[in-house]
């Protein structure tokens, strides 16, 4: 029996991973690290400060201190956001049809609560969420599932008690290591990545998920 729902956020209610690739290889290139949008994927899902600190490992650069470029990323996805993001399909109606069970809502993402902010305010969504949880405030970011530990500790709710919706490979891993059940919506570019295989449900959209659903999980 599902008591709480949880929401990853980038890529799952707004269209933001395009952005936030954007901002990253706008900023990384600068700096003489050869990102591109392939290689992006290694770190989706992903807090920014361990993106920046994993390309920093592998290309590190002079200059710019690895705090500077985590808070020029922020600066620009927001902007981006504010600018460019569009809310991804079926938002509304899963909120709706979660809502019309009376299962409380959370929100359990990587970025940072200036970016979960800036995102509330332009799906209009803040009203239904109970509880919003960043990762910026765990030890560790996804694949690590202390981001959903916490959150389902907010929510008084059980993690097995929970599921959670991503479409990241490391908010499943993240997800399902605390003992949640998770739908996952890959996005197109990841759909053949093997680590979806543990979700307990896979849908192309959130427009596809249903009272049943929900009531057989």
């Amino acid at each position: 029996m599902i008591h709480a729902v949880i929401f990853d956020m980038d890529g799952l209610l707004i269209d933001s991973e395009p952005l936030w690739r954007k901002a990253i290889m706008q900023i990384l290139n600068k700096l003489g690290v050869p990102l591109t949008l392939d290689r992006c994927k290694e770190t989706m899902g992903m807090r920014v400060d361990e993106v920046i600190e994993y390309w920093f490992f592998h290309y590190p650069w002079t200059g710019d201190t690895k705090e500077k470029v985590v808070a020029d990323v922020v600066d620009e996805v927001i902007r981006l956001i504010k600018s460019e993001g569009v809310i991804m399909p079926g938002v509304h109606e899963v909120i709706a049809v979660i809502d019309s069970q009376n299962i409380p809502m959370a929100i359990a993402s990587s970025s940072p609560m200036d970016i979960i902010d800036a995102v509330l305010e332009k799906i209009h969504i803040r009203d239904k969420i109970k509880i919003i949880h960043s990762a910026e405030h765990e030890p560790y970011g996804k694949p690590h599932p202390g981001v959903y530990i916490t959150t389902a500790e907010k929510l008084s709710v059980s993690p097995a008690q929970c599921l959670a919706f991503e479409d990241s490979p490391n908010g499943v891993l993240s997800a399902k290591a605390a003992k949640m059940k998770c739908v996952a919506i890959p996005e197109h570019a990841t759909l053949d990545d093997k680590r979806f295989g543990i979700a307990d449900l896979i849908l192309h959209s959130l427009k596809d998920f249903t009272v049943e659903h929900l009531k057989n999980l």
